[in-house]
């Protein structure tokens, strides 16, 4: 059985209110691909999450350091292959 190398899923970020695509490769760290576009935003996508905030009544924004939808599955992956083994 080979080894995998990267794996992706997209999901629903409820920081941010949009889908992103959380990326786990066995030897590196997890990344998300919100985290450059809602970490540091332009002018449109800071325009686009304040009216959204507005909306939803909450402040949105991407805190990449600290983003417990990576951890978690980044944790769900490696447990699962470690419990395969």
């Amino acid at each position: 059985m080979p080894e995998w190398e990267v794996t992706a899923t997209t999901v629903y970020c409820e920081a941010v209110d949009d889908e992103v695509t959380l990326l786990v490769s066995r030897d590196g760290p997890p990344r998300c691909t919100g985290q450059k576009k809602y970490t540091s935003p332009d002018k449109e996508t800071t325009r686009s999450l304040k009216k959204k905030g507005r909306q939803l009544r909450k402040p949105l924004g991407c805190d990449a350091t600290g983003c417990s939808r990576i951890t978690r599955y980044r944790d769900r992956l490696l447990g699962s292959r470690n419990e395969a083994r």
